[in-house]
């Protein structure tokens, strides 16, 4: 038998959504629950999520799906994590200003996880948030970054609704798009030290300005 036999076994409904789950991972990396249901609630089958990642990891790449947060993710097959000429290639590489936006929207994820199912900020809240890290952006820049990280299922967005009380509801996908040693050398790249130290201070262990581990880290969105 041959190693995608399965393939030819699929009903035509599981086919498509077998399909639709490659090139949704492929093209955005995420697929969440509460913006694509149908599709995560496929690969929440473990069965489904093993034929998907067996297909995917032919060409270097494999699937987790986080139950808890409700997320489904593409990442490199450990295997080929070292492998030269296709190390990098499914990271997109943020310029400066998205990167400062990111770390934005991070903080501001932080801050309110744990009291609510969905996390919703403002625009305004953005923007004032930039603003205390010393972030200017333009308004060609702060809705590009919008829109490419609503692209990558990162967040929801009206893109039509640029007034301050305008809502983004940010996605559990925001803990999975960098690790923490990558967030905090993008923070000491392009906060100054007195605004990382603040950012650091922001999201305590234990409530008296300590720094937070990545255990620690982690284990808030158990």
């Amino acid at each position: 038998m041959g190693e995608f036999d399965f393939l030819e076994r699929m009903k035509d409904e599981d086919e498509l959504l077998f399909k639709r789950c490659i090139r949704k991972l492929l093209d955005q990396t995420f697929i969440i629950e509460d913006r694509d249901e149908r599709l995560y609630q496929y690969l929440s089958v473990e069965s489904n999520c093993y034929d998907v990642s067996a297909f995917l990891r032919k060409i270097g790449y494999d699937v987790i799906v986080e139950d808890k947060l409700k997320v489904a993710m593409l990442i490199q097959n450990e295997a080929d994590l070292d492998t030269v000429g296709i190390k990098r290639s499914n990271l997109v590489s943020f310029d400066g200003k998205q990167v400062q936006m990111l770390l934005v929207l991070w903080l501001l994820y932080l801050e309110k996880v744990g009291f609510s199912e969905e996390i919703y900020v403002t625009v305004g809240d953005v923007v004032d948030k930039c603003k205390v890290y010393g972030m200017e952006l333009a308004p060609v820049e702060f809705r590009g970054a919008l829109k490419l990280f609503k692209r990558f299922s990162l967040l929801s967005w009206d893109e039509n609704d640029m007034g301050e009380n305008s809502k983004i509801k940010l996605y559990p996908s925001l803990q999975f798009c960098m690790d923490i040693p990558q967030l905090k050398q993008v923070m000491r790249e392009y906060l100054p030290e007195d605004k990382f130290d603040l950012a650091e201070a922001e999201n305590p262990e234990d409530g008296e300005g300590t720094e937070m581990d990545e255990e620690d880290f982690q284990g808030a969105f158990d």
